[in-house]
């Protein structure tokens, strides 16, 4: 059973990311957006079946939840706290190989979608993660880069302005043409 040695705020105020005394999972990522892609994972399911969650985001010792907006997070937390410290550890998961690129991006001989999914591992989703959440490529539609933001920063304000910026500002040294848009 894990414990919960923190929980930290992340710059999404709906999101609260826990952090694990043992790791859940051992290093593979789990992304759920709503309870129907949450069936089969318990943990995502007890979290999910609490009014007011509506993002299941993990991976190694964090657990990121993302909450609505309308509920109090002191009385939130509590009901949190009970499924996460009762969790079992996931160490024999196969990652999702779609967690960060879609297969079309994974399969692609598109040289830039290459470069970008690269430079993403390097310097993005590092951090991402740090803040609770992290990033999919969609893929392209003609210059049009499509990515997905993932736990805490699927409804951050500072996803869709800032680090989507700084993002296309990375993406244009692979291609000036290019422009980035979260879907």
């Amino acid at each position: 059973m894990p414990k919960i040695k923190e929980i930290e705020r992340t710059p999404n105020p709906d999101a609260m990311r826990f952090v694990l005394a043992e790791p859940l999972t051992n290093g593979v990522t789990r992304s759920f957006e709503n309870s129907g892609e949450a069936e089969g994972d318990e943990l995502a399911t007890a979290l999910f079946s609490i009014d007011h969650v509506i993002n299941v985001y993990y991976v190694d010792k964090y657990i990121t939840v993302t909450q609505d907006g309308k509920a109090v997070w002191s009385e939130l937390l509590r009901k949190l706290a009970p499924p996460i410290r009762e969790a079992k550890p996931q160490l024999d998961l196969a990652e999702d190989e779609e967690v960060h690129a879609t297969k079309e991006v994974q399969e692609t001989d598109d040289p830039r979608l290459q470069q970008i999914n690269q430079m993403l591992d390097e310097q993005v989703r590092p951090y991402l993660l740090a803040d609770g959440g992290g990033l999919k490529i969609i893929g392209l539609d003609g210059n049009r880069l499509k990515v997905h933001y993932q736990g805490a920063c699927g409804t951050c304000p500072t996803a869709s302005t800032g680090t989507l910026y700084a993002i296309e500002s990375m993406v244009k040294r692979i291609d000036p043409e290019l422009q980035v848009i979260s879907v």
